[in-house]
C-alpha cells in the first residue's frame, strides 16, 4: 500500500461516511491522475481539520490506498506527498529465560495498568491486578451518589477505581509521544467497542460515557487469558528484604508473595506514595500545575473558531488549547479541554475540592469547559521533602473545601469579577454545571497570589487569541490541582526503582501525562518484564 498526504476536503463534502468516502476518492485519483479501476481500495489513516481560514474550514487526510502498478506511482509521485504505507503492527518481544516464582502483580487498574496487564495476559504470564476501587459500574453509582449528596468513598471515586480517573474525563487518546506502540492500544480500544473513527481522528476522544464499557470488556479480556482482577484491594504495605520486593500486605491483613509488582497507582495515591517513601523507595518532588475549570457557552466557542460554518453538520463541537507565558517568568496553559461537557467533583480525601472536566462522546453539552492552569515548581512547594508537592496540592484544596461551604461545593466566581478583583454576587447568563453545587466566593482565597495574577494576564491574552474567552459572564470553579502527578518515582532504564522487583509506571509515577501516554508506558513495562522472565503459562 502507499500513503497519501494532504488531500483537503471541503467540509460539506464530508457530513456523512458515503459524500466522505465518494469524495476522498475522487481527490485520489485526480491526484495520483489514474483511473477508476486501478484504485482497488483505501482507507483513512489520519484526519483533521484545517480553521485557519474560516471562510474555507476543510478537512486534511493521509490516506493509504492499495494500487495497481504502486511502484510506477510512487516514482511518478514520490515527491508530492505520496510514500511507502509504514508498518506499525506492534512488533512483540521475545521472552527471557529467568524463572519467576509467583505470578506478577499489577497494582493499579488505570490506563497504564489495564495495558500493562493486557500486554502480559496475552504472553502467558498470568499477572493478577489489584485495584482499591470498584469495578466501573459500581464505581459510577458510587459517583453519581457523591455528585448528588456530597458522601464520598475516599477507595471508589472519579480518582479510583476500574479505569482510573481517565475513565471521567472526556477520554482524549491525544499525545505528543511518537511510539509505535499507540496504534496497537487503539486498536484495542477499537476491539474492545470504542468507535472506529478513533483509528485516523488527529484528536481522537471515546467519551466517558463509551469507556466506561470498554475498559469493561478489556478487563474480560484480562481474565480469559488467564489474567486475574481483584477489587477493593488496596495495597497497604510492601514487604521488602535486602531491597528486594518479597511481597504485598492487601487491606492491612493479607500478604500476597510476590517478587515482581508494576505500580501503577496513579497521580492520587498519597496513601501509598507515604507507604513507599517510608520503605525507602527513591522519589523526587516534581513540577505540575494548578489552577481553576473555566467554563462557557459551547456555542460561543464553536463561533470563535469555526465562524459561520459553526453548527455544519458532521463538524461537531470544537475545542481550543492555548498557552501564555508571562513576563514575571511563570507560564499559563488551558489543559484537558472538554467541548460540550461538565466540570465534575473530583475529590478523593475527605475536607478537599478538587475540579475536573468530563464529556460524553457525542459532546453536546452546553457548555465548554477547560482547566485554566499555571505551572508549579518545587522550590514553590516551601519544603524540600520528596513528597511536598502532595501538601502544597493539600493546602489549597483544603482551602477550597472551607470557602464552598464545607459540604463539597466548590467556590466559584465569575470571570469579569475576578478580573475586576470583585466578589460575584450573581450569576450571569451561563449555567455551571458542577455538582453538588457551586458557592460564589473569590477564588484568590484559594490559590497563590502568583497564578492568581498569571492566570489574569492570561485571561486576558486568551480573549485576544479567541474573542469572548474572557467574556464577563464566563464561570470559574476552583480548584484543580491534580493535572499530574507531583511526585516521580525513579526507576532505571529496565523500568526497576531502587528496590528490585519494583516497576513503578504510568502517570503516577511521573512518567506519563494522559491516557494514551500512561498506556504505553504500561506496554513498555509489560515489555521489560516479557525480556527478563520466562512464560507461566505458554499461550495456545
Amino acid at each position: 500500500m502507499i500513503r497519501i498526504s494532504n488531500l483537503k476536503l471541503e467540509i460539506t463534502k464530508a457530513k456523512n461516511n458515503d459524500t466522505e468516502a465518494a469524495a476522498l476518492k475522487n481527490a485520489l485519483l485526480t491526484k495520483l491522475k489514474i483511473k477508476p479501476n486501478d484504485l482497488i481500495t483505501f482507507q483513512i489513516f489520519k484526519k483533521s481539520i484545517d480553521a485557519r481560514k474560516k471562510s474555507a474550514i476543510a478537512y486534511i487526510y493521509s490516506v493509504d490506498a492499495s494500487l495497481k502498478n504502486e511502484g510506477a506511482i510512487l516514482k511518478k509521485c514520490g515527491k508530492s506527498g505520496v510514500i511507502p504505507s509504514p508498518d506499525l503492527s506492534y512488533q512483540p518481544v521475545t521472552p527471557g529465560n529467568t524463572t519467576m516464582g509467583h505470578r506478577p502483580v499489577i497494582i493499579g487498574l488505570g490506563p497504564a495498568g489495564l495495558f500493562a496487564g493486557l500486554n502480559l495476559a496475552r504472553n502467558g504470564y498470568a499477572p493478577i491486578i489489584l485495584e482499591r476501587g470498584d469495578e466501573v459500574d459500581i464505581r459510577s453509582a458510587k459517583i453519581d451518589t457523591f455528585w448528588q449528596t456530597g458522601e464520598l468513598d475516599p477507595d471508589s471515586n472519579v480518582q479510583f477505581g476500574e479505569g482510573g480517573a481517565g475513565t471521567f474525563s472526556d477520554g482524549k487518546l491525544t499525545t505528543l509521544i511518537n511510539d509505535p506502540r499507540c496504534r496497537s492500544i487503539l486498536e484495542a480500544f477499537i476491539a474492545a467497542g470504542a468507535p472506529e473513527e478513533i483509528r485516523y481522528l488527529s484528536k481522537p476522544h471515546i467519551g466517558t460515557d463509551l469507556l466506561r464499557e470498554t475498559v469493561k470488556t478489556l478487563r474480560k479480556e484480562i481474565i480469559a487469558n488467564g489474567g486475574e482482577v481483584r477489587f477493593r484491594s488496596q495495597v497497604t504495605d510492601f514487604l521488602i528484604e535486602d531491597d528486594q520486593l518479597t511481597g504485598l500486605i492487601i487491606n492491612e491483613q493479607e500478604t500476597l508473595n510476590c517478587q515482581v509488582a508494576l505500580l501503577g497507582i496513579g497521580h492520587s495515591a498519597r496513601d501509598t506514595f507515604y507507604t513507599l517513601h517510608h520503605r525507602g523507595v527513591t522519589m523526587t518532588p516534581k513540577a505540575f500545575s494548578i489552577g481553576v475549570r473555566i467554563e462557557h457557552p459551547q456555542n460561543l466557542i464553536n463561533s470563535a473558531q469555526y465562524g459561520q460554518a459553526a453548527g455544519t453538520v458532521g463538524l461537531g463541537a470544537a475545542d481550543y488549547k492555548l498557552s501564555y507565558h508571562s513576563p514575571n517568568g511563570r507560564s499559563a496553559y488551558t489543559f484537558c479541554m472538554c467541548p460540550g461537557g461538565y466540570v465534575v467533583a473530583a475529590a478523593s480525601e475527605a475536607n478537599g475540592v478538587v475540579t475536573n472536566g468530563m464529556s460524553e462522546h457525542r459532546r453536546d453539552g452546553e457548555n465548554a469547559n477547560a482547566a485554566l492552569l499555571v505551572g508549579v515548581q518545587p522550590e514553590d512547594f516551601g519544603d524540600s521533602h520528596p513528597l511536598a508537592g502532595v501538601a502544597f496540592q493539600r493546602k489549597w484544596e483544603t482551602l477550597a473545601f472551607t470557602l464552598g461551604g464545607q459540604n463539597y461545593h466548590a467556590p466559584a466566581q465569575l470571570v469579569g469579577d475576578f478580573l475586576a478583583d470583585r466578589p460575584s454576587t450573581h450569576w450571569g447568563q451561563l449555567k455551571p454545571t458542577y455538582a453538588p453545587g457551586l458557592k460564589l466566593a473569590q477564588l484568590k482565597d484559594c490559590l497563590p497570589d502568583y497564578v492568581v495574577a498569571t492566570m489574569k494576564e492570561a485571561l486576558v491574552h486568551f480573549d485576544q487569541k479567541m474573542t469572548g474567552f474572557a467574556m464577563d459572564d464566563s464561570v470559574m470553579t476552583g480548584v484543580e490541582t491534580r493535572s499530574s502527578s507531583p511526585v516521580r518515582i525513579n526507576r532505571n532504564d529496565d523500568h526497576v526503582a531502587n528496590i528490585s522487583g519494583l516497576y513503578p509506571m504510568g502517570e503516577g509515577a511521573g512518567y506519563a501525562g494522559g491516557i494514551m501516554s500512561s498506556a504505553v508506558d504500561g506496554v513498555k513495562t509489560a515489555e521489560k518484564i516479557i525480556k527478563r522472565y520466562a512464560q507461566l503459562n505458554p499461550p495456545k
